[in-house]
């Protein structure tokens, strides 16, 4: 049962039992047959993918992102995660802040600008980010051994930090590491300050974080760039990087 009051409160939920065997047996599948360009960490632009983008729209996905953000949200971009002995990496403690963009324009509390794979990326402020929402959709268990994401709660409530300000909470807030089962999800705010340790068994840990926002509209001139989304379309509701985790 998914409480939307937890994610205010404390940054993230964990929901288990969302998508179903069969939906994840159809999706590995699915990125196993995909053209998809992969890196080390796994796939940047997952939204691209039929099954992904089908995935996104998936009843109780949008249940628990239009609960929280507005009953227009939408899924705008998707990053496969896929860590393994094969490919085993760590982050340090870090934010979710960069937003892609549909055309850059010079705007006061956004940036650094940077364009990768031909997307163009802003460094967005706090009140941006405020209207976006991650579902993390475990394909499979995520334990205590597999680099599991590890998170500093309540700290999205402190806005858009520096190094020194995020190492300093890393000092003070008792971490908690996210446990999720296959098929469960893993609901987080993006300034919610988190990283992951390196596996220490074979076991992969592959992730699907998909991102939904409440409008593409992020400020006068500033549109969210909607990656392969079966419903983007006209800009809604909203006035006002990403590394691997």
């Amino acid at each position: 049962m998914y409480s939307h009051e937890a994610v205010e409160q404390n940054g993230f939920a964990i929901i288990s039992d969302v998508v179903s065997s069969r939906e994840i047996a159809g999706i590995l599948g699915d990125l196993q047959d995909s053209t998809l360009r992969r890196s080390r960490a796994g796939v940047r632009h997952a939204l691209n993918s039929t099954g992904i983008a089908q995935l996104s729209l998936h009843a109780e996905l949008l249940k628990i992102a239009q609960e929280t953000l507005s009953d227009d949200a939408f899924p705008f971009r998707a990053t496969l995660f896929d860590k393994s002995s094969a490919a085993n990496w760590l982050v340090v403690w870090h934010q979710d802040t960069a937003l892609p963009i549909q055309e850059r324009h010079e705007t006061p509390g956004w940036g650094p600008w940077s364009v990768k794979e031909g997307v163009i990326y802003a460094h967005a402020p706090a009140e941006a980010l405020s209207q976006v929402l991650a579902l993390r959709v475990h394909l499979d268990d995520s334990t205590s051994d597999n680099g599991p994401l590890r998170v500093l709660p309540a700290t999205h409530k402190f806005g858009v930090l520096n190094d020194d300000a995020m190492h300093l909470l890393a000092e003070q807030v008792p971490p908690v590491d996210c446990l999720v089962p296959r098929g469960g999800v893993l609901a987080m705010r993006p300034l919610l300050v988190h990283a992951s340790s390196k596996s220490q068994v074979a076991a992969r840990r592959r992730v699907l974080h998909i991102e939904y926002a409440a409008s593409t509209i992020l400020a006068e001139e500033l549109l969210l760039k909607v990656a392969g989304n079966p419903m983007s379309g006209p800009a809604r509701g909203m006035t006002t990087s990403h590394s691997p985790s």
